[in-house]
């Protein structure tokens, strides 16, 4: 779990990720994922090296490309540890203290 904190602690890599996440179980093409995030391709493979170290991500090859996805279970796997052991009083403990953000500007403005 340490290496998967570590490896989502870069704004890159997490970047990644979320496009990876969202992109779901398809995946997205190496080349595409570098021109979404404007990374030089070898900047791009650094950062998707240390995912694929974490488990967090998969690659297969389709004819000449490089496809990446997130792998769902070991993310739900890290959530469920952060959410067990992070939350040692259990998801209660886990809920927000304060409204969002967004939901304070909105009453301010009312």
């Amino acid at each position: 779990m340490v290496t998967a904190l570590a490896a989502l602690a870069h704004e890159h890599r997490l970047a990644a990720y979320r496009l990876l996440v969202e992109a779901g179980p398809p995946g997205v093409a190496a080349g595409e994922i570098a021109a979404r995030l404007g990374l030089a391709a070898s900047s791009l493979t650094f950062h998707i090296q240390a995912l694929l170290r974490a488990g967090l991500v998969t690659q297969r090859r389709a004819s000449r490309h490089v496809i990446y996805a997130a792998d769902f279970t070991a993310m739900n796997d890290f959530i469920g540890f952060l959410v067990q052991n992070c939350c040692g009083q259990g998801a209660v403990a886990c809920t927000p203290c304060a409204p969002p953000q967004t939901n304070l500007n909105q009453a301010q403005s009312a």
